[in-house]
C-alpha cells in the first residue's frame, strides 16, 4: 500500500496506537519491533480489540487478511506517514534539542504561544524515532503551530527527525556533558545537536540562539535568520534576580516588559524563559499574555520543583541529570539563602570513559561549598573518593532520610532517571 492510500485511511481512523494495552476501537495499530518486543505477534489481539487494521511486517496468522497493511518495515512506514502528514498541514513547526532542560523550555514555549494561537506539542518526553512522528500524527487540522521536542543520543539522530518533521524554526538551548558515551564527547554533542542548524541552514529555517553561549554562535553561522536572546548584546535581554529561590527575570531591552516572576527554581533556568519570550514576540504574542503564561507555569515531573514538606523546603530536579545540569543545579543551590543544606545526589548515566572523571569533578565542587549534609546514591560516585555518606540506591538513602528527621532544611534532590531520586523524599 503506498503513503497516500495509508493516509486516506489514517484520515478516516485518525487514532495511532502502538500498545494493544491502550488501543480503543477504531485505532490504527502499528505492530513495531525491536531487540525486546515484537508487535507483530500482537496484530490479531489488536484487531479482535476493535483495531480498524493491523500494519505489519511480518506474516500473521489466523487474521481477516483484509485488515492487515503489509510493509517492508512498520518504524519506517510510520515516519512516513507522519511526513506525508506534516507536509498536509502546512503550519510553522519548532523544533528544540539540548543537552539539558529541553523539555521544560517546550513546555513554556507551548504555554506562551498557546495563548494566542491552537498550538500543539510533544506529551511527555516522546521525543525519539517513535514519539516524534507520533506526535506529528496528534496533531489535528485546526493546527496554527506546533512545538516539537528532539532527544538524540548519537549522530545523525537529530538528522533522521528533521527528514519527516521538517521544522521551520529550531532552538538548541545548549550542549552540555550529556550522552557524551553516545555521541562521542563533548564535540560530538555539538555536531550532533548542530545536526538541527544544519537542516535550518539548507532549508531557510529561522533560528533562536541563546548568545551568551559562543558555541551557539558558531554552530549557527551561515542560517539566513538568527533571533538572540541573553543577558547581553542580544535582541531580547534580560537578568535574573540571584536574591530570591524562585526564578524572577528583570527585562532590559527588547520588550515591554519589565519583570517576570516564574515558578521555576534556580537562575539556571533563565535561558529557557528568555527563549519562551523570544519565541513569543516574533510570533507576536501579546506582551500581557506572555507574562500570564510564563508566571502561571507550574514545573512537574520533578522538573525544577520547589515542594514543602513540613517546615522542610525541598527542590526537586530529579527528572535527569549530566555534569552540566549538576554543576548549574549546586552552584545555584549554594547562592540560595538558607543555613541547613543537604545535597542528594544520584549518579549520572551515559557518559561512557568520562564518567568516574565526571563523578569526581562534581565532588570537587561540592567540596567548595559548606553543607549541613551531602548525600551520593549510586552510579560512578561508588568508586569515588569523597567524605561525604554514600548509599547503593535510592531507597537506601530515603531510610536515612526518614531516621534524620530534618526541620527548619533545604533540600537538593538530582540524579539521573533510572536513580528514582525522586523516592528519596517521598515521605518527608
Amino acid at each position: 500500500m503506498q503513503i497516500d492510500q495509508l493516509y486516506t485511511l489514517f484520515q478516516q481512523y485518525p487514532s495511532i496506537q502502538t500498545d494493544t494495552r491502550k488501543l480503543q476501537k477504531g485505532d490504527l495499530y502499528f505492530a513495531l519491533k525491536g531487540p525486546n518486543f515484537n508487535g507483530n505477534r500482537f496484530a490479531g489481539q489488536a484487531l479482535d480489540a476493535g483495531a480498524a487494521y493491523a500494519v505489519v511486517d511480518e506474516q500473521v496468522d489466523g487474521v481477516d487478511p483484509d485488515k492487515l497493511i503489509v510493509t517492508a518495515d512498520v518504524l519506517t512506514t510510520l515516519q512516513q506517514l507522519a511526513k506525508y502528514h506534516r507536509q498536509r498541514l502546512g503550519i510553522p513547526i519548532i523544533a528544540i534539542t539540548a543537552s539539558n532542560v529541553k523539555t521544560t523550555t517546550k513546555e513554556l514555549e507551548h504555554e506562551v504561544l498557546s495563548t494566542t494561537y491552537v498550538t500543539y506539542t510533544t506529551k511527555g518526553n516522546l521525543n525519539n524515532q517513535i514519539g516524534i512522528p507520533l506526535t506529528i500524527l496528534a496533531v489535528k487540522d485546526d493546527a496554527e503551530l506546533a512545538v516539537i521536542e528532539m532527544g538524540a543520543n548519537h549522530q545523525h539522530e537529530i538528522e533522521a527527525y528533521c527528514r519527516y518533521t521538517l521544522p521551520t524554526h529550531g532552538l538548541i538551548t545548549n550542549c552540555g556533558k550529556a550522552h557524551l558515551e553516545g555521541f562521542g564527547g563533548e564535540e560530538g554533542v555539538k555536531k550532533g545537536k548542530g545536526e538541527l542548524f544544519k537542516y535550518l541552514r539548507n532549508n531557510v529555517g529561522i533560528a533562536f540562539i541563546m548568545n551568551d553561549y559562543v558555541y551557539l554562535q558558531e554552530m549557527s553561522k551561515g542560517i539566513e535568520r538568527v533571533i538572540t536572546y541573553g543577558t547581553s548584546g542580544a535582541y531580547i535581554t534580560g537578568v535574573a534576580d540571584q536574591s530570591t529561590a524562585m526564578l524572577s527575570i528583570k527585562m532590559k531591552s527588547g520588550t515591554g516588559i519589565d519583570q517576570i516572576k516564574t515558578q521555576l527554581v534556580g537562575s539556571y533556568n533563565l535561558p529557557n524563559v528568555l527563549a519562551a519570550i523570544s519565541i513569543g514576540k516574533f510570533f507576536k504574542v501579546p506582551e500581557p499574555s506572555i507574562i500570564t503564561a510564563l508566571e502561571q507555569y507550574l514545573p512537574s515531573n520533578s522538573r525544577s520543583q520547589l515542594v514543602t514538606a513540613g517546615t522542610n523546603q525541598i527542590i526537586l530536579d530529579a527528572y535527569n541529570a549530566n555534569p552540566t545540569s549538576m554543576k548549574a543545579a549546586i552552584e545555584n543551590f549554594a547562592s540560595m539563602e538558607g543555613h541547613k543544606k543537604l545535597l542528594l545526589l544520584g549518579g549520572m548515566m551515559e557518559l561512557g570513559k568520562e564518567s568516574k572523571a565526571e563523578h569526581q569533578a562534581l565532588i570537587e565542587l561540592i567540596g567548595r561549598f559548606i553543607w549541613e549534609a551531602v548525600v551520593l546514591v549510586g552510579g560512578d560516585f561508588a568508586g569515588a573518593i569523597h567524605p561525604y555518606i554514600y548509599f547503593k540506591d535510592a531507597a537506601s538513602a530515603r531510610h536515612w532520610l526518614q531516621l534524620q528527621r530534618l526541620e527548619n532544611a533545604v533540600l537538593l534532590v538530582k540524579g539521573s532517571r533510572s536513580m528514582k531520586m525522586e523516592t528519596v523524599v517521598e515521605d518527608m
